[in-house]
């Protein structure tokens, strides 16, 4: 059976296991590149250089911001044009998207080289762990070209079928920072300087091994010159999808600068090393559910194009179920066992610890509920309605989780800085399930007048 066709075929929780596990795997193995750096770092060198690092996290969600609106914003279009058997048009968003992940790497790495330290002083380095951040980002910046491109056609490999490569893809650059870090730092005495050294060195195999793929592998859709020529109308599509996650990102790097300013007002340097910790542990519970919305978008995304409906809503409630079942075993973990989880990354420190552990549990309260939420958003983006999935998803990350981080503090003091997330969490699921549950009824009411014939009544509603 063709890999594609099978998206309108096949049973759709089969598809669902078939493309969410590999993808799952995938971002796990994504989120084990930083955790690996924060584990060596925390362990091995100590509690403040892993301040110093932690403090450089905005420019890696600006690195990735870029890649998404390429990579995300050109799988979605992918998959709608496969869904509607439009092959070439398809290889055309692969060429375009390539282009555009090329200009974006090359205009952050001059700006970030340009303004290191200016940035790192905005992004909260004090004194005491400016040069460590200073070491770790110089050399994630000169290495910004292999992040972007490997992230970004990641998302297309997915996209065209083949969830198994793109996994393997991230398996191979995960078992390669792996084995390199504690070597660069450790044998090599480089320090944090070794731990970016082994994320880029990591990424660029990763890099080598994704644009094989699509030169000379078996890949559906295939990279050529004649693709690359800018298109303003293939642009116009990534962009307009790929915003939503674009946006996500910046506005992640927004809420890390507001997160870190409060912690160093409540907690001092030790509290933003602590927060850290508490997002590693947060990213390897939910990196699952966005394995899983990248399983699910090719999915209701080619069904979406195809007008199967059934099969969308289908995809959409066994994707929130999964997400539910996941969140809610992470939730108890992290309730029951919070030091030892802050002990996997620093031992010795007594201080980081008993932070680290309080606000781990604080911080992940809502956790059972988030995943409905995570999900809700994106199948706004996969049916190419991203206007509104940018809305709901910025509703959990900006809208209402900045004002809580400005606020909540001058009541609760650095409780209250944990507190902001879940009370995020909270409100952001309420208004996402009503958003939904009025998407699915309008799918229900084009099922009825004519399953074939009334797509654009679906998008002629627009929020």
């Amino acid at each position: 059976m063709n890999k594609t066709n099978e998206l309108g075929t096949e049973s759709v929780g089969k598809l669902l296991l078939k493309f969410s596990i590999p993808s799952i795997i995938g971002m796990l193995v994504n989120v084990l590149y930083s955790i690996v750096d924060r584990i060596f770092v925390g362990q091995g060198i100590g509690s403040i250089p892993l301040s110093g690092v932690a403090v450089t996290f905005p420019i890696t969600n600006i690195i990735m911001a870029f890649a998404m609106l390429a990579g995300i914003g050109a799988s979605a279009v992918v998959s709608i044009k496969l869904g509607q058997h439009k092959k070439d048009d398809a290889e055309k968003v692969l060429g375009n998207a390539f282009v555009l992940l090329v200009i974006f790497s090359i205009m952050l790495t001059v700006l970030g080289l340009l303004f290191l330290n200016p940035i790192l002083r905005v992004l909260g380095a004090s004194e005491e762990i400016l040069p460590y951040a200073r070491q770790f980002s110089f050399i994630i910046i000169l290495g910004i070209m292999f992040q972007s491109v490997s992230m970004g056609l990641n998302n297309i490999i997915r996209a065209e079928g083949n969830p198994k490569t793109a996994m393997m893809t991230m398996l191979i650059g995960a078992l390669i920072n792996f084995i390199a870090n504690p070597l660069l730092i450790f044998v090599f005495k480089l320090g944090v300087r070794g731990s970016a050294l082994s994320t880029i060195i990591s990424q660029f195999i990763t890099t080598a091994w994704t644009l094989r793929y699509f030169t000379n592998g078996k890949s559906l859709l295939k990279l050529t010159k004649e693709n690359m020529k800018l298109d303003s109308a293939i642009i116009k599509e990534i962009v307009a999808i790929g915003a939503s996650p674009f946006v996500m990102q910046v506005a992640a790097s927004m809420v890390t600068v507001t997160f870190n300013k409060s912690l160093a007002t409540y907690g001092g340097d030790l509290a933003i090393g602590a927060m850290a910790l508490v997002n590693s542990v947060a990213m390897l519970i939910l990196m699952p559910i966005f394995g899983i919305n990248q399983g699910v978008q090719p999915i209701i995304g080619y069904n979406y194009g195809a007008k199967n409906f059934k099969r969308v809503k289908k995809a959409l409630k066994y994707a929130m179920l999964a997400a539910t079942a996941i969140t809610t075993v992470g939730f108890v973990f992290v309730q029951l066992f919070p030091v030892q989880i802050i002990k996997v990354f620093n031992s010795d420190d007594a201080a980081l610890i008993a932070i680290g552990s309080k606000g781990l549990s604080i911080f992940l309260m809502m956790l059972p509920i988030i995943g409905v939420a995570i999900v809700g958003s994106n199948y706004f983006q996969a049916v190419a309605k991203a206007k509104l999935s940018m809305i709901l998803s910025l509703l959990r990350q900006v809208i209402l989780l900045i004002p809580l981080i400005l606020i909540l503090p001058h009541h609760y003091q650095l409780n209250g800085v944990w507190m902001a997330q879940p009370v995020a969490d909270l409100l952001s699921t309420i208004i996402t399930v009503l958003v939904v549950f009025k998407e699915m009824r309008k799918l229900n009411k084009v099922e009825i007048i004519n399953p074939k014939d009334n797509m654009d009544l679906v998008r002629a509603e627009e929020y």
